[in-house]
């Protein structure tokens, strides 16, 4: 897929939540937990880097969830791709997370992105996700639709040939999909927060039948997920200045917004008791700092600055990944965790190190001499 249709569409989700220049792999999945769906508890990061979650409940006691991943290095296994991690326990501990393997679908398509996920007589998952035909010109184009495929496990997916659903004006981008009073209800958003939601019903996951939209202003985006609350009432938790979710009684009418308490974007909650909720979400932007030459003890130092051939790094982590950025902004290099790095090659000049940590982002400013 390409990585800046990608930026543009996970921008396009958090639009009313974040300014524009934080991307996706500047921001973490959150999660936290209710007793009422309303007021949350402290969050907690639930996978760094990475955005569009969609959490059902599977086989009784599991949880999965699927999200677009973006861990450095750029174009890696983990870049750009939608995983998957599993929770046996409500979701207090989950797995680490891994790369979908989407069998059969047609070289010339777009990577999948956007993912959502439906259960399927009660043992398969049948996951739904933005891609096209070809790749759009000039950004987002109606060519952009919704397809899905089928797994037994929830990590290997056979493609479905055909688009689900098709609009012949619109890209169709961040679906959301749930069985709720006898059927399949489908929506995604259909432009700006008071364009509100296209509306399709489906009897077998397949063939979908358009409905009349959901309506909206211009406060409240229609991008998140479906959540069935009871057998009688249908939530969908979406976005805004703050997540709010909406209820209904039949898929069609709705009740009206309620905010939560959480802010962040493009939300997917699942109840896994009669009073408990998770919810996962995209949280705010790590925290970036600039720092000059090497910082205090006990955090991470870069040295020696300025520097001739090599810098060094005292690291706090293993999992850390690091940027090199000229001073016009360009990455002239991309890597994991270095003790010592040898940058003799480069021009003199100024240099930025951005070191990506599970919880933040550091840039250190550095000269070359």
């Amino acid at each position: 897929m390409s990585k800046l249709l990608t930026l543009s569409i996970l921008l396009f989700s958090c639009l009313n939540v974040f300014p524009q220049n934080n991307y996706p792999w500047n921001r973490p999945l959150k999660m936290a937990w209710s007793n009422n769906g309303i007021t949350f508890d402290t969050p907690i990061i639930f996978q760094d880097s990475s955005g569009v979650p969609s959490v059902i409940q599977w086989k009784g006691d599991t949880l999965v969830c699927v999200f677009q991943w973006f861990r450095q290095p750029m174009y890696s296994i983990t870049w750009d791709r939608v995983a998957v991690k599993f929770s046996y326990n409500a979701g207090i501990i989950w797995t680490q997370p891994k790369a979908i393997i989407l069998n059969g679908i047609p070289n010339n398509y777009q990577r999948p992105f956007d993912p959502t996920l439906a259960v399927i007589n009660n043992s398969l998952l049948r996951i739904y996700f933005s891609s096209s035909n070809g790749m759009p010109a000039g950004g987002l184009t109606s060519i952009v639709d919704t397809y899905s495929a089928i797994s037994s496990d929830g990590i290997n997916y056979n493609f479905e040939p055909d688009a689900r659903v098709d609009d012949a004006i619109r890209p169709v981008i961040d679906p959301a999909i749930i069985y709720f009073n006898g059927m399949l209800h489908y929506s995604a958003p259909s432009g700006a927060p008071q364009d509100g939601a296209f509306h399709y019903t489906s009897n077998n996951g397949i063939n979908f039948i358009q409905q009349a939209k959901f309506t909206s202003d211009n406060t409240h985006n229609w991008t998140g997920n479906f959540m069935l609350n009871n057998a009688n009432e249908l939530r969908f938790y979406g976005s805004g200045q703050k997540i709010w979710y909406n209820s209904s009684s039949d898929g069609f009418a709705w009740q009206g917004y309620i905010n939560t308490n959480i802010i962040g974007g493009d939300p997917s909650v699942v109840k896994t008791g009669n009073t408990k909720y998770l919810a996962v979400y995209v949280g705010e932007p790590y925290s970036v700092g600039i720092k000059k030459n090497a910082i205090s003890e006990g955090q991470k130092q870069v040295y020696p600055n300025p520097f001739t051939h090599k810098i060094n790094v005292i690291q706090d982590s293993s999992n850390e990944f690091y940027e090199l950025n000229n001073s016009m902004g360009n990455a002239i290099w991309t890597g994991k965790y270095i003790e010592q790095q040898d940058f003799s090659g480069l021009s003199p000049g100024l240099y930025f190190l951005k070191v990506n940590t599970q919880n933040t982002i550091q840039t250190f400013k550095l000269i070359k001499q």
